[in-house]
């Protein structure tokens, strides 16, 4: 499959990549076996959903070993459907999706995106890309096995914040100030939805106000699907997860992508700088029902740095 996505070719000219295309082998639209075993071991996914109005969302899915499974080639089974994003899915819609699955404890992930429809157990995803992705940037995580816990987080699933349209407290500012991960979903008209995962030291994301943020673009794997779905469609949702308790934070609102160097500059290794306004909050206490033991952070983190003001640059040498 090489389906070629206008707005990220201009962003890799931007960038000054050199990569063709998202084809070239790289991405396929069947599940091989290796990724089907891959995919049967998961713990940990996160889904991006388009509505009916071309809103996107974003949502972890979390469990035992098995609540992703490929029968065959063309399908992908998905057990595991989140509270946000269930009532998207009535009796026969179908939806856009992106999936991104991480295996924190060995750095490997790879992504699903195609259409979604309700199933027996949950979603049945039908790919129209599937790829893996470099490791960089991922801090690894072993599950902590708590029943007990694991159970609280069940009973406590149902159990959100009201959405508001801006961060409510100090609790949630520092948990995005604190956050070493995130995951992003973004999506473009005719050319599909995506989910991504964000990662660096702890600060990288800087909450600028309650109805503000910014992260730094660091270099990856040149295939530029986020930042030219942004290109396209400004409308994004963000996803923090609190990995000790299982709390999740769901953030949707808009995103401008800044390329001016200076600015840049002020953030150690930053290609360009995302910056993200608020519409809407929502923090669910059981969103993802594991509980995570920290490893290490991935050795290319670049140094945390606050960047300038949207607007303001610094001298570039």
């Amino acid at each position: 499959m090489d389906k070629v996505h206008p707005g990220e070719v201009s962003v890799r000219e931007r960038a000054g990549s050199k990569r063709d295309g998202i084809g070239s082998g790289y991405v396929g639209d069947t599940i091989p076996d290796v990724a089907r075993d891959f995919l049967g071991a998961a713990r940990l996914a996160a889904l991006s959903v388009v509505d009916s109005r071309g809103g996107i969302h974003a949502d972890v899915l979390a469990g035992a070993a098995g609540f992703l499974h490929a029968p065959d080639s063309r399908t992908l089974e998905i057990a595991v459907v989140p509270p946000l994003t269930a009532p998207l899915f009535g009796p026969g819609v179908e939806r856009t999706v992106g999936l991104i699955v991480l295996e924190p404890w060995t750095r490997r992930r790879m992504r699903v995106n195609g259409r979604a429809v309700p199933g027996e157990r949950g979603l049945l995803l039908q790919p129209d890309q599937v790829y893996a992705n470099c490791p960089k940037y991922i801090q690894t995580r072993t599950v902590e096995e708590a029943d007990q816990a694991a159970a609280a987080h069940r009973r406590e699933r149902e159990t959100s914040t009201p959405g508001s349209r801006a961060l409510g407290d100090v609790t949630q500012r520092a948990l995005i100030g604190d956050a070493d991960t995130f995951f992003l979903a973004t999506h473009t008209p005719g050319q599909g939805a995506d989910m991504s995962h964000r990662g660096g030291n702890p600060g990288f994301v800087t909450v600028v106000d309650d109805k503000h943020l910014s992260w730094p673009e660091y270099a990856g794997n040149g295939m530029y699907m986020s930042l030219g779905n942004l290109l396209h469609e400004p409308r994004c949702a963000l996803v923090f997860p609190d990995w000790s308790t299982g709390r999740t934070l769901h953030l949707r609102g808009r995103a401008l992508v800044d390329w001016d160097a200076g600015r840049a500059a002020s953030v150690p290794q930053a290609q360009c700088l995302v910056d993200f306004e608020v519409e809407e909050v929502v923090e669910i206490a059981g969103g993802m029902p594991l509980h995570w033991r920290f490893g290490e952070y991935h050795r290319f983190n670049p140094p945390a740095g606050r960047p300038a003001p949207a607007g303001e640059s610094v001298p570039v040498a």
